[in-house]
């Protein structure tokens, strides 16, 4: 290499990489509260899980907003981005998925009353799924920004709502109960819109906007399911069936939530295909 093509290695301040990524922030945002040498796995992992979920959050706020403009283009590119996110994050659960109880509770209770459903990041997303719960909100009432958003999230259409509006505006026969429903309220199936959803793949055309949309839906609705049992085998493997942390009902409250499907009626329509 010549020594024109070296990189600048002096700089009067900071580097621009750390300006613009601030890794020393971000690389001193570990603090572990036990002596135990696994809580730092623990609690990176924990900490890149919640970037993730700030990235999915934009991906489906992108999505929606890009559906309200009838640019489905633009929300296909990000829910495909979204899916591929969901697998990064859904890998997070690699570093922790073979812990043994012993491991795990060398530093559990460091973690004292917290535990990842008080996550106000995984919350906004639960709610852009149409997982809408006023009573998620009571755990954040002492932070009154984290509150705000929530609550802004919670009055708001999911990412689900917009589409079956846009399936409206295209002129399949979405139910008006469904499209003037309480938007505070978990997103609840229909019979309708699971007819609709089974004509879209009826289409002639398996290359049609409405086809693609569905798929790419489907897509992020298979790696959320998939998220949710990886936490549901990790957990089995660290506690088996104890009180989960903060006083969740652990593994009881996970298998319910893995039994579930987000956008229900992708997955039942097929039946009728």
């Amino acid at each position: 290499m010549s020594h024109d093509a070296a990189p600048n290695l002096d700089f009067a301040g900071t580097t621009p990489y750390e300006d613009y990524v601030q890794a020393d922030v971000l690389t001193h945002l570990q603090h572990p509260l036990s002596e135990d040498p696994g809580e730092m796995v623990f609690l990176v992992t924990t900490q890149v899980m919640e970037l993730w979920f700030t990235v999915l959050v934009h991906e489906w706020e992108t999505a929606s907003r890009a559906l309200r403009e009838d640019r489905v283009p633009v929300a296909l590119d990000a829910l495909a981005r979204s899916a591929r996110e969901l697998e990064a994050l859904n890998a997070s659960w690699k570093p922790l998925g073979q812990l043994t109880p012993a491991q795990f509770n060398a530093y559990r209770g460091a973690l004292g009353e917290g535990s990842g459903f008080q996550s106000a990041m995984y919350r906004r997303m639960e709610f852009l799924l149409g997982e809408k719960s006023a009573s998620m909100l009571v755990p954040h009432r002492g932070a009154p920004r984290v509150h705000a958003e929530l609550e802004k999230a919670l009055q708001e259409p999911s990412l689900y709502d917009e589409v079956l509006r846009l399936l409206a505006r295209r002129g399949l026969p979405v139910p008006e109960e469904v499209l003037v429903r309480d938007l505070s309220l978990k997103y609840e199936p229909s019979e309708a819109v699971e007819a609709v959803w089974a004509g879209v793949y009826r289409s002639a055309d398996q290359s049609s906007e409405l086809v693609r949309l569905g798929e790419a839906l489907t897509d992020v609705g298979e790696l959320v399911w998939r998220w949710r049992n990886d936490h549901l085998v990790a957990t089995r493997r660290a506690m088996g069936a104890k009180v989960g942390t903060g006083g969740s009902a652990g593994v009881t409250w996970l298998e319910k939530r893995a039994r579930k499907n987000v956008f229900p009626e992708l997955w039942t329509a097929r039946s009728h295909v």
